[in-house]
């Protein structure tokens, strides 16, 4: 079995932490695998990884430990529970010491305003800080005995990268990073150090991170596979389950109202406009994809600070049906952000890895239905990305099955073989063996 490393970026953040306490809280049995994909039929199937062995690391520019974000949550929010927290504790501890001093270049003030440890940048040219997190991931990889490490960014969102197309190439990232390009992200520093050392990337935010093409480019060229953007977790999930829905029965959507409320880290930082654009944009994107038609789509996210970790959406669909009779849909979403949010972390880190076992690169199309705008993907119908992954996984179990046959054809030969007293391509007697001298 691969040993596998989980690179978390933001990693004392609450999505992190409760992936982390989920992950070690399995391992004992604690807990179950209640809410990830990678738990049930046919998936499980394939041969992935342990979640329960899972080594953890990653980089945050924050104060504090893991474990001390575990209990915040715990007592403000009740996810995880404290009797949970309590048991892994001694693991959340091992943990905080491969918690490194990471980058907050080109995040925007709020999360700059977050940082209460020094980034690397302050004293760092962009070339340096990729060289520091490459050496952060190397030596994570050498001390913990890693196959296999998949980074995985669950920071805070970024502001939007004006002119993307700057960094359509390989060679116009590279060149950014040598130059100090002072436009290039931290989330897209933190893939190109990934794909430089080998590692899998999963971008869970809509920040950047390796969408760029130059990224992309050298995510195939190095035989990296990836993906992103932005996990789908909540309204977005629902939204991409029930749209397809009025398609399929020819309703007609005038207006599809949502509102989001949230009261975490992830909250404050959406409310400078220039963080929030790229959150609205993915979430948008999936009624656009679904709807081509339709009237109006306005999505809304507020910071209210008493939820915590909790966050509250609330849709009005407005839709026209036969007759021009106009009728009405609303629904409520309430749930723990992270909650919803850490098994998918630990799915994509599985499947990634698997993905990286069987010489995958590049982006990873069947994991479309994890996020909110994936990569290299038009398809927003859930149901159809779900499809995506299915027969992905079929084809994977098919491919393992011809290997098993050809295996068992292979031992069967081998068998006649002694059967009869052939010894095929063995070694050759030493009647046969031409006698050297020196």
């Amino acid at each position: 079995m691969t040993d596998v490393g989980v690179w978390l970026v933001g990693a004392r953040g609450n999505i992190a932490t409760t992936a982390m306490v989920g992950a070690r809280a399995v391992a004992r049995d604690e807990t179950d695998e209640t809410g990830l994909v990678t738990a049930r039929e046919p998936y499980a199937d394939l041969d992935l990884p342990a979640v329960e062995s899972f080594d953890f690391g990653g980089h945050d520019v924050r104060e504090g430990s893991v474990l001390g974000s575990a209990r915040r949550l715990a007592e403000r929010n009740g996810t995880p529970e404290q009797s949970v927290v309590d048991a892994v504790a001694d693991d959340l501890r091992a943990i905080d010491d491969r918690v490194r001093r990471g980058t907050a270049l080109n995040c925007g003030e709020r999360i700059a305003d977050l940082a209460d440890v020094e980034p690397l940048e302050t004293d760092r040219s962009a070339a340096e800080v990729v060289e520091q997190l490459r050496e952060d991931l190397r030596t994570f990889r050498r001390e913990r005995g890693l196959d296999t490490v998949v980074v995985v960014n669950v920071a805070s969102t970024e502001p939007e990268v004006s002119n993307p197309e700057r960094f359509d190439t390989r060679d116009a990232v590279a060149s950014a990073v040598e130059s100090d390009e002072t436009d290039l992200p931290a989330s897209s520093l933190y893939a190109y150090a990934a794909f430089a050392e080998g590692c899998p990337y999963a971008n869970f935010t809509p920040s950047a991170g390796a969408s760029l093409a130059g990224l992309r480019e050298m995510a195939r060229e190095e035989g990296v596979p990836h993906a992103g953007d932005d996990g789908k977790t909540g309204e977005s999930l629902t939204k991409a389950a029930l749209a397809p829905m009025f398609a399929g029965r020819n309703l007609r959507v005038m207006s599809w109202e949502g509102h989001n409320i949230l009261g975490n880290t992830d909250g404050a930082v959406l409310e400078d406009e220039r963080n929030k654009a790229g959150k609205l944009a993915s979430k948008g994107d999936i009624l656009d994809g679904i709807l081509p038609d339709i009237g109006h789509n306005r999505v809304r996210i507020d910071y209210t600070p008493s939820l915590g970790d909790w966050k509250t959406a609330w849709d009005y669909i407005h839709f026209e049906g036969f007759l021009d009779t106009e009728m009405k849909m609303q629904f409520t979403w309430e749930g723990s952000d992270s909650a919803l949010a850490a098994p998918l972390v630990l799915d994509l880190a599985r499947l990634l890895t698997y993905a990286d076992e069987r010489g995958e690169a590049g982006v990873q199309r069947h994991l479309a239905s994890f996020f909110k705008a994936p990569l290299g993907v038009e398809e927003h119908d859930l149901s159809r990305q779900f499809e995506m992954l299915d027969e992905y996984v079929r084809e994977c179990l098919a491919d393992r099955e011809r290997d098993d046959a050809e295996t068992d054809r292979g031992n069967g030969a081998t068998e006649d073989r002694r059967e009869r007293g052939d010894a095929g391509d063995g070694p050759a007697t030493p009647e046969a063996t031409p006698e050297t001298t020196d």
